[in-house]
């Protein structure tokens, strides 16, 4: 049932969440790693979610993070070591400067990682207490890590990929819209549902507008996703694209808005993927080649690298 306070999706008042009002070129509303095309500037501290932050960030920069703080706790804690009386550390007594140092800097990450291999030891109260403290910041850093890496790796999404086109295509006597997704991982989704608005840039007594039209689909959900599927809508008189050509479309400044869902059976939730397909990159006149064949055992094979490989008619 449709919210009393929102427009029905057919309403020319509708608002997905990107809002109708318009004053600028607007390059995508969803960038083609379905990330949505805003940023936010102006936000206190209280916004800043530690967690949130190292479990939605890239795999490079979360092993950066963590290396970087290791090197940093251990160079800490050398610092301290090396500050007192050498007679502090047991095993370090011999060596000045820079070695004793890296000494300490050593002793340290024997401490914080609790493994200490008895070469070197606490001498006294005071490199048994920085010791103490050490061991005990290293076990609850290393378990808020391992945390943080089980909430990253069994964190359901679903890697759909799409053709790099749209293409416009004879379809049923006429013509159709079509682009194609395929599941790139080895897990079955199922029960995967289709969404997709047209977003085009209008005017409006005078001043310029976005209205998102839905684009009734052909088909909007399969119960089976082993194969690519074809998403089509087709351009009847009922369509929002019917009798608009390509250069209308970048008048317009048109934007086709996906969402896909899902439920992933691995791990038992559902997973939803976004894109998006400007104007320039909606191709007319073309059809899709075969992205999977029967080999000699009689099992469909799917090649990924054909997705979005297309024919020009």
């Amino acid at each position: 049932m449709t919210s009393p306070t929102e427009p029905p999706l057919q309403s020319p008042d509708f608002d997905p969440g990107f809002t109708r009002q318009f004053d600028s070129q607007l390059n995508r509303a969803i960038n083609k790693d379905g990330s949505f095309n805003v940023h936010r500037v102006g936000a206190g501290w209280r916004a800043f979610h530690p967690w949130l932050h190292v479990t939605s960030m890239g795999w490079s920069g979360f092993l950066g993070l963590v290396l970087g703080l290791y090197f940093l706790a251990n160079t800490a804690f050398a610092f301290l070591y090396f500050a007192m009386d050498p007679s502090q550390i047991r095993g370090a007594e011999d060596t000045a400067g820079f070695d004793r140092f890296l000494n300490d800097f050593f002793f340290s990450a024997h401490t914080l990682t609790t493994v200490g291999y008895g070469s070197m030891a606490p001498g006294g109260v005071a490199g048994n207490a920085v010791a103490a403290i050490e061991a005990l910041a290293g076990l609850m850093g290393f378990a808020v890590i391992t945390g943080v890496l089980i909430a990253r790796v069994s964190r359901p999404s679903a890697q759909i990929g799409y053709s790099a086109n749209a293409l416009i295509a004879p379809f049923q006597g006429s013509t159709g819209l079509m682009f194609r997704i395929v599941n790139e991982r080895p897990n079955n989704l199922v029960e995967m549902k289709a969404t997709v608005l047209l977003m085009t840039v209008e005017s409006v007594e005078g001043r310029l507008e976005r209205r998102y039209s839905p684009l009734k689909l052909e088909r909007e959900s399969v119960v089976f996703f082993p194969l690519p599927w074809t998403v089509v809508h087709p351009i009847n008189a009922d369509s929002p694209l019917f009798g608009k050509t390509v250069d209308d479309l970048a008048r317009l400044q048109a934007e086709v808005m996906i969402m896909i869902k899902g439920f992933d059976e691995t791990f038992s939730q559902t997973v939803q993927s976004r894109y998006s397909y400007r104007f320039d990159e909606i191709i007319c006149g073309a059809k899709f080649q075969p992205a999977f064949r029967v080999d000699q055992a009689g099992s469909l094979v799917v090649d990924l690298k054909k997705l979005g490989e297309y024919q020009k008619l």
